[in-house]
C-alpha cells in the first residue's frame, strides 16, 4: 500500500517508516522538520531509509495534505507537538499542531474515504494521569492526583482514605482518563477523534497508547524529549541528571523497533481495529534506576541528582498493561531494558560532539512549573 506517514521524519517515524518498507509499502512523508527536533538547518535526518517520499510541510496544511491524501491508502498520524513541560505555556501552538492539524487531516480525508483503508494515531500513556493502584485488601484502585499540599510536604506516594500506601500495578486499557497536561489532552483529543472519525466513516481506525520510548536516533538536542535522552545529554556534558521527587516513581520503557512493529501490525491486521491500545514493556523501573543505569553505559562516574522538587502535572507509577495488544494484534516487545539501553551506547557516544547544553528544568522554572 502507499501509506502517508505524518511526522515520519521524527525519532518513531523513522523506524515506522522502515518497517513498513521492509513489508513491501510506498512511504509518503510528510514532516516539517521542526528545529527544535532536527536542529536549525533542518535538513531530512541521516537515518531516514532511502526511498520514501519526502515532503517538507505543516500538517495544518490543507492543500498539502489534500494534495498527499490523494494518492495514499493508509495513514499513519504521527505529528504533534511535544513535550509535556513545554505543553503548559505554548498552549496555542500544541492545541494548534496536535488538535487542528488532526482535525485538517481528517476533514480532508472525507473526500477520499473510500480508498483510505486504515487510519493508526499515536496517543500516550499520559491520558491515564495517574495508573493504576490496589489498596492491602487488594481491590483495584483509581486514586484521585496529588494534593499540592500533601506534594510541598514531600509525601510523593498514592494514599487510600486512611492513609495507607497504593500499590502500584500495570495499568489497562478501561482506567478512566485523567491528563494532568495540555499535552496529555491534546493526545486524548487526537486519540477519540480518530476512533470516532472512523466510526462515523467506517474507517478502521487503531490508537496507541505509547508508554517511554527510547532508543537511538531520538533527539539529544530537543530538552523535551523523553527523559532517557534527557538524562543521556546530561551525561554526555559532564553534568547530574536531575530527578524530581524521591527518583522512585515507575515508568514503563518500550525500545522504538519494538513500537513500529506495532504500527506495522497494525496496517496489516484487522484485530485492532476500532480500539485504543497501550504499547510499553509491560514492566516497570523507576526514574533513578534509569539515571543510573545510562550513567555506567556511558562511562560516567555521575550520581543523579534528587531534587526533592515536584513539577505539576507530573504523576507518581504508570505502566502499562499489554495484554489487549497480545490478543488482538499478536505483539509482544522484544527488547527488554538492560538490551535495549545497550543498542544506544555507540549512537550516544557518537553523537557526544554533537551535543549541545540543553535544560527544559530552567524554563520551566521561569514559567513557575517547578516548586
Amino acid at each position: 500500500m502507499n501509506i502517508l506517514v505524518t511526522g515520519g521524519a521524527g525519532f518513531i517515524g523513522s523506524y515506522v517508516c522502515k518497517g513498513l518498507q521492509n513489508k513491501g509499502h510506498h512511504v509518503i512523508v510528510l514532516d516539517n522538520l521542526d528545529p527544535q527536533i532536527h536542529g536549525e538547518d533542518a535538513k531530512w535526518p541521516h537515518y531516514m531509509p532511502s526511498g520514501t517520499e519526502n515532503h517538507v510541510g505543516d500538517v495544518r496544511d490543507r492543500l498539502l495534505v489534500r494534495k498527499l491524501l490523494k494518492k495514499s491508502d493508509a495513514v499513519i498520524h504521527l505529528a504533534a507537538a511535544v513535550g509535556v513541560g513545554q505543553s503548559m505555556y505554548k498552549i496555542e501552538h500544541y492545541c494548534s499542531v496536535s488538535v487542528m492539524g488532526t482535525a485538517i487531516l481528517l476533514e480532508e480525508i472525507i473526500p477520499v474515504k473510500n480508498q483510505i483503508k486504515k487510519i493508526v494515531v499515536a496517543s500516550s500513556m499520559s491520558i491515564y494521569g495517574e495508573g493504576c493502584y490496589k489498596n492491602s485488601s487488594g481491590d483495584l484502585i483509581f486514586p484521585k492526583t496529588r494534593s499540592f499540599a500533601q506534594l510541598e510536604k514531600g509525601d510523593w506516594e498514592l494514599k487510600d482514605e486512611n492513609g495507607n500506601i497504593l500499590i502500584p500495578v500495570p495499568t489497562h486499557e478501561e482506567k478512566p482518563l485523567k491528563p494532568e497536561s495540555i499535552y496529555a489532552i491534546n493526545k486524548r483529543d487526537q486519540e477519540e477523534m480518530v476512533l470516532s472519525f472512523g466510526k462515523a466513516y467506517n474507517i478502521p481506525a487503531v490508537a496507541f497508547r505509547m508508554f517511554n520510548v527510547y532508543g537511538a536516533y531520538q533527539a539529544l538536542n530537543n530538552p523535551y524529549t523523553g527523559v532517557a535522552a534527557i538524562f543521556s545529554n546530561k551525561l554526555l556534558n559532564e553534568e547530574h541528571p536531575l530527578i524530581f521527587e524521591d527518583g522512585n516513581q515507575r515508568r514503563d520503557f518500550v525500545h522504538v523497533e519494538d513500537i513500529a512493529n506495532a504500527y506495522v501490525l497494525a496496517i496489516e491486521k484487522s484485530g485492532g481495529d476500532g480500539l485504543a491500545m497501550n504499547l510499553g514493556s509491560g514492566k516497570s523501573i523507576s526514574v533513578v534506576e534509569i539515571a543510573k543505569s545510562l550513567s555506567v553505559i556511558l562511562g560516567k562516574k555521575i550520581e543523579p541528582q534528587i531534587t526533592n522538587k515536584f513539577r505539576d502535572g507530573d504523576i507518581r507509577n504508570c505502566f502499562a498493561d499489554i495484554t489487549l495488544v497480545g490478543e488482538r494484534l499478536g505483539w509482544k516487545p522484544i527488547w527488554n531494558f538492560n538490551e535495549g539501553v545497550k543498542t544506544m551506547t555507540d549512537w550516544l557516544i557518537s553523537e557526544k560532539n554533537n551535543t549541545k547544553k540543553v535544560d527544559s528544568v530552567e524554563e520551566l522554572k521561569k514559567m513557575g512549573l517547578v516548586k
